[in-house]
């Protein structure tokens, strides 16, 4: 069984932005959403909506980004 980082995505109201993404990116993103359907048995119709929640992921998980919001809230 694979471990992905992330799991059934939560519904929550989006605020819509434009970005573009490198081909490959975009196809890596598709395969993500693939194993992440067969994981969770939740089909991922787009893989777009997964970008919000790796980049929060990613900064949830980033040690310096969290420390400098942390230090910025003290202040």
């Amino acid at each position: 069984m694979i471990k992905l980082k992330l799991s059934a995505i939560p519904d929550d109201r989006p605020v819509k932005i434009t970005a573009e993404l490198p081909a490959t990116v975009h196809r890596d993103l598709v395969a993500y959403a693939e194993l992440l359907g067969r994981e969770t048995g939740q089909t991922v119709s787009n893989p777009a909506k997964l970008i919000a929640p790796m980049l929060a992921r990613f900064m949830m998980t980033d040690r310096a980004f969290s420390r400098a919001r942390r230090d910025t809230k003290s202040r």
